[in-house]
Parts: structure tokens; sequence; C-alpha cells
């Protein structure tokens, strides 16, 4: 009986490859990213079970846009309708006066409160007194941190016909104004008051961003001769622009839902000209009036609708700055 060296000696058994070696992940891959670093990714298991649970699940609800949802029913619908409602709000001019408000609030809201955070990021930048920068921006960031509800009770108390800015046009001869009454005066109080609660808020973003700008380009730009406004344009706003160009795709993916909270505690029937958007005006047909499938429809175009936006937004991005969200 002959051997060859590959044989092993007899009595003996071939050595079995060790299964902790056999199952050890490559470096480099997920798997091996995951033993590596478990402790860190556990982390992640609540938010994503609530983005999972308050956010993904409810999108099956969108099909009672296409499907006759009756209370106390399935929560699916009854029965199947088709377009029948998205061609309801097609063809509905309240829907069209609500769109229209919704663009010009949000337009408005994006011209002031995305540029004005980048302002005073910039102007706080320039102060030199640590104590002053600290007090100021403590002061910024306190609006934000009060309820919407105690927010609208200070406009409207401040608007009143008694309050204090009436009392300040009759001393100088003029007559009062319920200014919350008028639709006229809304979006300006909107804006105006989405301004003194955001904006201070907003600089947080940028300053972190400015610090990372390297020092460096300050004393290049300096020796080039460039003073103080030369130095902003060519090196501060081009350090931030990541941040802000980031930040305006976000402001324009929220553009249809702005301000429900704050236009639902401001806004009357006097008012609703100008007042009324998509999101007051889903509360009111859904909520107030049980027409869950006509409201599902309007909020189903809501959300094409800032899809849409987001995704243009990143793209036209991608092309002309070369930063975007993906």
């Amino acid at each position: 009986m002959s051997t060859t060296l590959d044989d092993p000696p007899p009595g003996t058994r071939p050595a079995r490859p060790d299964p902790g070696r056999r199952r050890r992940a490559k470096p480099g891959t997920w798997r091996h990213a995951l033993r590596r670093d478990w402790q860190l990714y556990s982390l992640v298991i609540l938010p994503l079970l609530f983005f999972l649970i308050f956010r993904y699940a409810p999108m099956l609800g969108n099909v009672i846009a296409f499907r006759r949802f009756e209370p106390g029913g399935s929560i699916f619908g009854e029965s199947w309708v088709g377009l029948r409602y998205v061609e309801m709000f097609l063809s509905d001019p309240t829907f069209w006066t609500v769109f229209s408000n919704t663009l010009i609030l949000g337009g408005l809201t994006l011209l002031f409160c995305f540029p004005l955070p980048i302002v005073l990021a910039l102007l706080l930048n320039e102060v030199r007194s640590r104590r002053m920068k600290r007090f100021l921006q403590s002061v910024s960031y306190l609006p934000h941190f009060l309820s919407m509800v105690i927010v609208a009770a200070l406009v409207m108390q401040m608007l009143a016909i008694d309050g204090p800015i009436n009392q300040i046009v009759k001393a100088f001869g003029g007559e009062a104004t319920p200014f919350i009454q008028k639709a006229e005066w809304f979006r300006t109080i909107f804006v105006s008051s989405e301004v003194w609660q955001t904006v201070g808020w907003g600089t947080i973003l940028y300053l972190a961003a400015l610090t990372t700008i390297d020092e460096q380009l300050y004393e290049a730009a300096r020796m080039d001769g460039a003073g103080r406004w030369r130095q902003i344009w060519h090196v501060t706003l081009p350090g931030i622009r990541p941040t802000a160009v980031t930040l305006l795709i976000l402001n324009l993916g929220t553009f249809m839902a702005t301000g429900f909270e704050k236009v639902l505690l401001l806004y009357n029937p006097l008012t609703y000209p100008t007042a009324d958007v998509i999101t007051t005006y889903l509360y009111r047909m859904g909520v107030e009036s049980s027409s869950m499938s006509y409201a599902a429809a309007i909020g189903l175009f809501e959300a094409l609708v800032g899809v849409v936006l987001i995704v243009s937004a990143n793209f036209i991005s991608r092309r002309t700055v070369g930063t975007g969200l993906w």
C-alpha cells in the first residue's frame, strides 16, 4: 500500500478549518464594520424605528387618495374611485387660491429667512469682544425656544387694537388698525414674526462653518491687498457655500409646508384670502369636514411637489456649484 505526500498519516483525521477564522469578515466590508463598531450602530436602532413607525408606515394610508374612505370602516378605504379626488381638487377654485398663497408665503419666507442668517453670522463673526458676541448670540437664539403658541399670542397682543403698536401709531396722530383682521397685513405679520423667531437660530450652522475656514487664506488675501469686504467675498462666502447650499435644498424640501402651526394660530376667516395655505386647507377638509380621501389626495399632491423641488434643487446645485445632498 503506497502513500503520497498529500495523504495524512494512517490513524489521523484531517485538520478542520477553524470556524472562527472561517466566519471572520474581510476588512473593508459592511460585516467587518458592523463587528468593529456595533456599539455605535446600535444607537441608530431607535431613530430608525421612529422613522419606520411614524414616517414610513403612515405612507400606506396614501392609498385612500384613490379609494373612498368612510369613518369607522377600513383604514384603506371601502371602494376604488381612481382619480376622482384628484380631479376634484384640480377643478376646485379654493384649492388654487390656497396653492398660490402657499407659493407666495413660502417664497417670501425663503427670500428673507434664508439669507438673513448668513448676514447675521457674518456680522457676529466680525465682533471682536467675546462677551458682546456671546450676548448677541444668546439674544438672537432666545426666540427659537419659545413655543409657537406663545409666539402667536405675543404677535396678537402686540398688534391688538389697544396693543403697543397701535399705541405708537396713535401717538404719532394715526388711527388704530386691527392688523390681525386685515388680509393685506397677514403676509407682513407672518414673515416678520418668522424672521424674528428663526434667523438667530439659523446662524448656528454658519458660525460652525466659519470656524473651519483656514486662517492662512485670510493672511494670503491680506498680503494681496484685500480689505475686509474682499476677504468676505472671496474667502468667507466660498468657505460656507456648501453649508448654505445644503440648507437651501432642505428649505426647498419643506417649501410647501411653510408655517402650518403659526398660520393656524394667527389666521381667521377674514384673512383667508391671503392666509389660507395648503396645510390649513387640509386640516379643515380632513379634520373638521371629515373628507379624509379628498384631504389625502391634496396631501399627496403637496408631497409630490416637495419631492420635485428638492430633487430639482439638488440636481441644479450639483451642476452649477458641485455640492448637493446626494
